[in-house]
């Protein structure tokens, strides 16, 4: 049996045909070659529309076919990751009402905010476990408020990946993990949070079905089952936000495990069985995957917005024709600390973890005699990787220590000097798998239609690729003047 995992990511759709049996990789494809457009009409905003989305799965669905190296009909199940947090709405024939407004987006910081203020502090971090803040609670709010038109002829309010289900299968459903990362749910009654529907006026009739995230969020339809040559009636049988799917594909499921990722944003994501948030809500907790009222299993999130974002732009700006691998050759010869240069990699949207700041990308110390562009790639890595420090060091704070920590050999973490420099500043060993989000999305598929007797079974032949560790260059210097010239910075933003 085959299983076909879709990521809805923001810079393109990936999928990938993945063998139940041997869990191999069979065929991966994804749209398109260049990255998707992300529509920013002010500062500050960023919107994606959920019917580029659509056409751009079904074209690397198509293009994974055109491999034939798999009968299409031998898929049995289907699941679906999606780029997190991203405001979905639909009329009642099923149609999007506007652009998502998605992850990155910081309009809606300021009712955020006030929403945390007015219901009280303490009571949204131990029933949200976070603030409102930029979640697609608070963009919903802001739709409210700002197109009360559009407002008006939603049906149902989804994520990415449940638009994506329904357009395969016309049925819509959410989870609780879903509801969490929206901020919809109160982890204290295990059900929609009364305080955030009371406060934004928000009916409950606008949201879906809740489903677990393992189970059949519904079956392909025959007309769209003969547009993409699958089987009618194949099911989905999984979905859920693009983090915790990476921890699911690196087998990051049980407390005390973490998983990282370095794409368009960068992200720490560590699971935990207890009910724990930040005080200052600098970084997220949500239902995991495997979350049950019964058996705690939540997702403890830093992010980063702009790591991969910030590499793309300094590529297209410094050397657009190099390739990454070109410029990671580059970086390194240049040597740690890259001879002073400085780099905050924070120029995407509001930081939670810099208490929703937007303070921008800063270069420090440029040395117009000295600093080519090699100085610039190594220290565009450095910064990131000094980013996932501050943010590791606030996890620790709040209890999370992790002695290893599992990512995916892809993105940043293809560079040598990026994996070196992520261990040697955060001072934890790396394990580096070969995994994707669409291979994720497949093996939870598999064990969403129940192919996989248990979890552990979907990850049998799962073995690191590479170990990176500290190799004991002393960085901490570098790391305080990163940090110092930060919290200069902090000061000035208000």
């Amino acid at each position: 049996m085959l299983l076909l995992g879709i990521d809805i990511g923001t810079s393109s759709v990936k999928v990938s045909v993945v063998d139940s049996a041997s869990q191999k990789l069979i065929a991966t494809a994804q749209y398109p070659d260049s990255e998707s457009p992300i529509k920013a009409l002010h500062s500050g905003w960023a919107e994606q529309s959920p019917d580029m989305w659509w056409e751009h799965t079904q074209k690397a669905i198509h293009l994974c076919h055109k491999s034939a190296d798999y009968n299409p009909q031998d898929i049995s199940a289907i699941g679906i990751a999606y780029q997190m947090h991203g405001l979905v709405l639909v009329n009642k024939q099923g149609e999007a009402l506007r652009d998502s407004i998605i992850w990155c987006d910081s309009r809606a910081v300021e009712i955020g905010n006030k929403a945390f203020d007015e219901i009280g502090g303490e009571k949204c971090l131990s029933h949200l476990l976070n603030s409102p803040g930029n979640f697609t609670a608070s963009k919903l709010a802001w739709v409210k408020q700002n197109e009360p038109e559009i407002y008006k002829q939603i049906d149902k309010v989804m994520l990415p990946g449940d638009f994506i289900a329904m357009k395969l299968t016309g049925s819509v459903s959410c989870s609780v993990s879903s509801l969490s990362e929206g901020v919809f749910y109160d982890f204290i009654t295990d059900s929609f949070s009364d305080d955030i529907l009371k406060y934004y006026d928000f009916d409950r009739n606008l949201f879906p079905e809740i489903l677990p995230v393992f189970s059949e969020h519904g079956y392909v339809s025959a007309t769209i089952a003969q547009s993409l040559k699958l089987r009618e009636g194949t099911p989905v049988t999984y979905k859920a936000g693009d983090q915790p799917n990476n921890a699911l594909s690196l087998n990051v499921l049980q407390p005390g495990e973490v998983a990282a990722t370095a794409g368009t944003s960068g992200v720490i994501y560590g699971v935990s069985d207890e009910l724990t948030y930040d005080k200052q809500s600098r970084v997220n907790t949500f239902a995991h995957v495997n979350y049950m009222p019964q058996q705690k299993r939540l997702g403890v999130l830093l992010c980063i917005n702009g790591t991969g974002s910030l590499n793309r732009w300094v590529k297209n700006t410094f050397s657009s024709s190099a390739s990454y691998g070109q410029m990671n050759d580059l970086a390194k010869t240049v040597a740690a600390g890259s001879d002073g240069l400085r780099i905050l990699p924070f120029g995407n949207g509001a930081e939670r973890m810099l208490n929703n700041k937007q303070i921008g990308v800063h270069f420090h110390g440029i040395d117009l005699n000295h600093h080519t562009s090699a100085h610039i790639f190594r220290a565009v890595q450095e910064g990131i990787a000094s980013a996932f420090r501050y943010g590791l060091d606030i996890l620790r704070e709040n209890g999370m220590s992790p002695s290893v920590i599992r990512a995916g050999k892809a993105n940043l973490f293809l560079s040598e000097v990026f994996g070196q420099s992520f261990s040697n500043f955060t001072g934890v060993p790396v394990e580096l798998y070969k995994n994707d989000g669409s291979v994720g999305a497949a093996i939870g598929a598999g064990i969403g239609a129940r192919i996989y007797k248990t979890t552990a079974e979907a990850f049998t032949y799962m073995k690191p690729m590479q170990l990176i560790e500290p190799d004991g260059q002393d960085i901490e210097p570098f790391y305080q003047e990163w940090k110092a010239l930060l919290e200069n910075q902090l000061a000035i933003v208000k």
